[in-house]
């Protein structure tokens, strides 16, 4: 291999952990035609163990937080 190869990754509008499916499709192609706590949550889903490994858990729940909070939203409770 050259010397001179340089792979740019675009951390900004297109970062490996919504890249990197093997759909080919990319998470906010997605998550835009949702609301919200319901995207949000997708996002934290697809994302999980990709974007920092040891913040696996951390994702689950924040997941969990915006579905939980669509469902006060839905029901009426929300704030």
């Amino acid at each position: 291999m050259s010397d001179n190869l340089k792979i740019t990754v675009d951390q900004v509008n297109h970062p490996p952990h919504y890249t990197s499916d093997p759909s080919g499709v990319e998470c906010i192609q997605i998550t835009r035609h949702r609301n919200f706590n319901v995207g949000n949550a997708f996002k934290y889903l697809w994302r999980a163990g990709l974007k920092d490994e040891k913040k696996t858990i951390q994702d689950l729940e924040k997941a969990i937080f915006y579905i939980q909070d669509e469902i006060k939203r839905l029901q009426g409770e929300s704030k």
